[in-house]
């Protein structure tokens, strides 16, 4: 796979497919990493005399967070320079794209305002109007690898092509957690993504996730079976979901006691005493020692989602003792998701002490799962 550093750029005209998917809070796009590093590989562009056209998402078609690209120019410019350009395919983007300058960028619209982007048919317009104004593609949205979407898989097709910044370092720590005894610690609240991961690795269950396993392992938790049953985005039929969920669980540790909202406080109790009718908001301190044992002997590590509900400090114990235990365990260490992300700076911890924070979701869960990502493959 080529990288930056296997072209000169200078007076080509470059078409960038970033990654600048972010939190929106009514309707106001805040700052994030992946704004932050996009900002890295369009300077690096721009210093090697490229003409770069920046195309990205955010969001999806009828979510709350389906909004236009221009707050994120905003926000690039914080750390670099970029023209915001709305529209995509029109005559507006052909004339901005056609009159830039080596050293200058542009900002498309949100790429998927076009039905086109998740439609592969091959004369769509974004394949038709902008593959043949452009020298070179990029592909730094590696977050996005594992969908088959046009300026995905399709584009870079017909253009030379290579990989930007972000996704050259996100393959590369990605072949270090690759370890036979690489332990993984699952949270989060996406339990079908989790269960990919069930394949003979040691697995710390945490989290939504954690408590779903001893719901699969019979347990009755109470409020919250009702409350997983309600809550969790599990797209499948749930009664089905658990018997597979059962049936994956060998080398699965689950939680042996929890913290609860207890009229508003913390309060842990051990698992024998459920059923209560309290809603779990974190892992209790039993859970938390056996857990950051494990990770302290582990020769790698990988750690998806929080161990509990982050958004309240005195909820955040067992997901900050965990993301401490990793950041001192002495083997490669891998920390993904957006969530564990915004907890490491909201508790304060060096990123630096990890491995590698990944920026990405479902593409880090599929590569790390065997799968094939078309993104990648289309590189190749």
């Amino acid at each position: 796979m080529k990288t930056l550093s296997d072209f000169n750029f200078k007076g080509k005209r470059v078409l960038l497919r970033s990654d600048l998917n972010s939190e929106v809070v009514k309707k106001r796009v805040l700052m994030s990493e992946r704004i932050k590093e996009s900002a890295i590989t369009i300077n690096e562009l721009k210093k090697k005399g490229a003409k770069v056209v920046v195309i990205a998402h955010q969001g999806n078609p009828g979510k709350e967070d389906f909004v236009s690209l221009s707050q994120h120019a905003k926000l690039l410019n914080k750390s670099t320079h970029v023209k915001f350009v709305k529209d995509i395919v029109g005559k507006k983007a052909i004339e901005e794209i056609k009159k830039l300058k080596p050293g200058e960028a542009i900002l498309l619209e949100n790429v998927r305002f076009l039905k086109e982007e998740m439609d592969l048919k091959q004369n769509n317009r974004l394949v038709k109007v902008l593959a043949p104004l452009f020298d070179i593609y990029i592909n730094d949205a590696f977050s996005v690898c594992h969908r088959e979407h046009t300026s995905i898989v399709l584009i870079p097709k017909l253009l030379p092509h290579c990989a930007g910044r972000i996704l050259e370092k996100e393959v590369h720590a990605l072949k270090k957690i690759s370890i036979k005894n690489c332990v993984y610690i699952l949270g989060g609240a996406k339990p079908e993504e989790n269960i990919k991961l069930l394949r003979g690795k040691k697995v710390l269950a945490c989290g939504l996730f954690g408590q779903l396993c001893l719901v699969a392992k019979g347990r009755n938790l109470g409020y919250q079976n009702e409350f997983l049953k309600k809550a969790t985005l599990i797209k499948e039929d749930y009664s089905k979901f658990l018997f597979k969920l059962r049936k994956k669980m060998k080398n699965v540790e689950t939680p042996e006691d929890f913290a609860v909202n207890y009229h508003g406080k913390r309060k842990e109790f051990n698992l024998q005493e459920f059923p209560l009718k309290y809603e779990i908001e974190d892992i209790g301190a039993k859970t938390i020692k056996r857990y950051t044992g494990i990770i302290k002997k582990a020769p790698a590590v990988y750690m998806k989602g929080p161990a509990g509900n982050t958004a309240e400090k005195q909820y955040s114990k067992g997901t900050e003792a965990i993301l401490k235990a990793v950041a001192k365990c002495k083997g490669f260490t891998l920390i993904g998701g957006g969530h564990l992300s915004e907890a490491i700076y909201r508790l304060k911890i060096n990123p630096k002490k990890f491995g590698h924070m990944s920026l990405s979701g479902g593409a880090l869960l599929d590569y790390i799962a065997g799968e094939k990502l078309p993104g990648l493959e289309t590189l190749k």
